[in-house]
């Protein structure tokens, strides 16, 4: 009977750690396995920002219930959540007033936010070129994580104290149901049963149910980022995003003059053809995480994004973060590329083999901020239980 459980959850990464997690809050008896011997996806090759700022408003929900629970956990267990903030920072007077009008929705919202003036954008962070910036937008409940850490306390607290079931090393070929218990099977025969089997696998379409991915329509984000060398005597606090992710973020496409400043872009550039955005995000230890670009594929052909680092998309970046902010060294100490999948049309892929096999995953580059708050409201949908409402 050690191997029956309510929940077993395929994939540890943040969608399936917090699928887990609430199924656990339920009262259930969780197995969450793993392909390899630790989660390595795009959960921990990311940025670390947890910024429901620039979702729209059915995923800012979502994301504000995340941050509820980010904290909740960190309260009790250090999962290393510091909550210093989200700032956008705008280039030109176009995005000054996407950021007056994201403050009007989000006051709409009841979400705190505060305009920051030219002078105080430039007193707060240090290093922002003053020719670069006329505005910003602060948001003082947002987090950011360590993203090549966060997972594994997460998941150490979940054993720990709630009580979950880990099983790494464990890639599984087979799902078969028998209307009752869904047989789990990895490649050495080992088996697991779980009365729901929830698959969250990330951009892995080859092992389980390949002909629904191949006929499905997700697509893979290839994304490059990079990290500098540990900066010497200097504090950069929060997420900083800048005129590039204001003219990109979904929460910004609800605003009233959005349409129309897309309209007046370019329509051919660098930045448009790598789908680059410029991000800044300091680490734990002085070090400073930016990029990011966007290269995509369908998800039968992931294989077309390569497998290679495009050193002429990191120059290029580097050189645009130069122009916004001067940090006491650009020199490059890491370099990665991450993949993320996501639908063409929608916001999540979620399907059902039968009543007890449940696919989601799809998430995008939702994934940090999102997960926690839509896997609470996806396991009570999964296991019957009363509306939840965020």
């Amino acid at each position: 009977m050690d191997k029956r459980f309510d929940a077993v959850i395929i994939g540890g990464g943040i969608l399936g750690t917090f699928h887990a997690y609430h199924a656990l809050e339920l009262g259930l008896k969780v197995c969450l396995v793993e392909k390899d011997a630790y989660p390595k996806g795009a959960t921990t090759q990311n940025f670390g920002q947890v910024v429901p700022s620039g979702m729209n408003t059915k995923w800012q929900k979502f994301g504000r219930e995340s941050l509820r629970i980010y904290k909740e956990v960190q309260s009790q267990f250090d999962i290393s959540i510091r909550q210093n903030g989200t700032v956008y920072l705008a280039s030109n007077e176009e995005e000054e007033q996407l950021l007056v009008e994201l403050r009007a929705i989000n006051s709409g919202n009841d979400y705190t936010s505060k305009m920051l003036t030219k002078q105080e954008c430039l007193e707060k962070y240090p290093g922002l070129r003053k020719n670069y910036v006329v505005a910003g937008l602060f948001f003082p409940q947002e987090v950011t994580v360590e993203p090549r850490t966060m997972i594994h306390k997460l998941q150490e607290y979940l054993v720990a104290q709630k009580g979950l079931d880990i099983k790494f090393d464990f890639p599984v070929v087979s799902c078969e149901s028998d209307g009752e218990w869904v047989t789990v099977q990895n490649t050495k025969s080992e088996v697991v049963y779980g009365k729901k089997v929830i698959i969250c696998n990330g951009a892995d379409f080859k092992n389980l149910y390949p002909e629904t991915f191949a006929s499905s329509n997700l697509e893979v984000s290839k994304l490059q980022m990079m990290q500098t060398k540990p900066q010497e005597n200097y504090e950069l606090k929060g997420s900083i995003l800048t005129g590039w992710s204001i003219r990109r973020y979904e929460a910004f496409h609800e605003c009233p003059s959005f349409a129309r400043i897309k309209a007046n872009e370019p329509k051919q550039s660098l930045q448009k053809k790598w789908g680059v955005h410029i991000l800044f995000k300091q680490a734990a230890d002085g070090s400073v995480i930016l990029g990011d670009s966007h290269q995509y594929a369908d998800a039968a052909k992931i294989e077309d994004l390569g497998y290679d680092l495009d050193v002429d998309i990191d120059n290029f970046m580097i050189e645009e973060a130069k122009k916004i902010i001067d940090l006491p060294t650009y020199q490059i100490q890491k370099r990665w590329y991450g993949m993320y999948s996501q639908c063409k049309n929608s916001d999540i892929f979620q399907k059902t083999i039968d009543d007890n096999i449940h696919i989601v995953t799809g998430i995008g580059g939702k994934g940090m901020t999102g997960s926690a708050g839509f896997s609470k409201k996806n396991i009570a949908s999964i296991f019957n239980k009363q509306k939840i409402n965020l």
